[in-house]
């Protein structure tokens, strides 16, 4: 305890980097397990998809898009994203809808949006197209 003690007041700055990226580590922790939003695994998508016929959205650039997308997917402009204006899919709001994005992160704010949209079923792609294919999964292009 005296050596912790001892690094940390000679090693100040790094002592502080550690504590600062400790805590974020524990309050993306926390606000993860609080949120009311929903990620589900490929395993867990692929069953929402054939068991109750989800409509999945992607986010990403019309080029990434291109390049390979799941199966069935529908791809959304950014601007419609940006703005908030998810009306084109307001004939899906009864439905499941999975929000796919390249990493699993910009999904989440989507997705969100779409929550205080009035969408009740949103759930995101955890680690996106790239968990996607990790685990051996089809894209279509």
């Amino acid at each position: 305890m005296e050596q912790m003690i001892e690094f940390a007041t000679n090693h100040y700055i790094l002592s502080g980097l550690f504590a600062a990226l400790l805590a974020a580590l524990i309050y993306t922790v926390v606000a993860s397990q609080l949120s009311s939003l929903k990620e589900l695994s490929t395993h867990e998508a692929t069953l929402l998809m054939n068991k109750e016929d989800a409509y999945i959205l992607d986010i990403r650039p019309v080029a990434e898009f291109k390049k390979g997308h799941i199966l069935g997917s529908k791809q959304i402009k950014a601007e419609l994203v940006t703005k908030g204006d998810f009306s084109t899919l307001e004939k899906s709001k009864d439905k499941p809808i999975i929000v796919v994005c390249s990493m699993g992160m910009t999904c989440k704010r989507t997705a969100s949006q779409m929550l205080k949209a009035g969408f009740e079923n949103v759930v995101t792609l955890k680690g996106g197209i790239s968990a996607w294919q990790t685990a051996n999964l089809p894209l279509t292009k």
